[in-house]
């Protein structure tokens, strides 16, 4: 079976979202330029940022068709990373709110990404 090891993000500003996004992954970026930026994050996955007018072949699709997960240990877990996100002012998409699937919660990142967190139901 593949691995996937990478993720791809299309942004209008990799700087932008590398600054966005560094608080989030508690980590700097390991490349950090105009056309792109990467994180590579504990276990070793890398989540790349690469300017959107600079992809090849052209990307297709509008702003915020990706989502990330994040997952959580408990409800209080979410909660304490909803107050987290919305004291750094990330646009919140949804509040706090139960799920079928859980309890969870959706930030939005500069490109409109949604950022998912989330506590499985058990």
């Amino acid at each position: 079976m593949a691995k996937p090891g990478l993720i791809l993000l299309y942004v209008t500003d990799p700087i932008r979202s590398a600054n966005f996004y560094e608080p989030i992954f508690k980590t700097k970026p390991v490349e950090k330029s105009p056309g792109y930026a990467m994180f590579v994050l504990e276990g070793g996955l890398k989540i790349g940022f690469w300017k959107r007018d600079e992809v090849q072949p052209e990307a297709e699709g509008g702003p915020g068709s990706m989502e990330l997960v994040f997952a959580e240990a408990s409800d209080a877990d979410v909660d304490e990373r909803f107050a987290e996100w919305t004291g750094k002012g990330i646009v919140i998409a949804q509040k706090p709110t139960r799920l079928e699937f859980g309890y969870t919660f959706v930030g939005l990142d500069p490109d409109g990404h949604r950022l998912r967190v989330y506590k499985l139901a058990q």
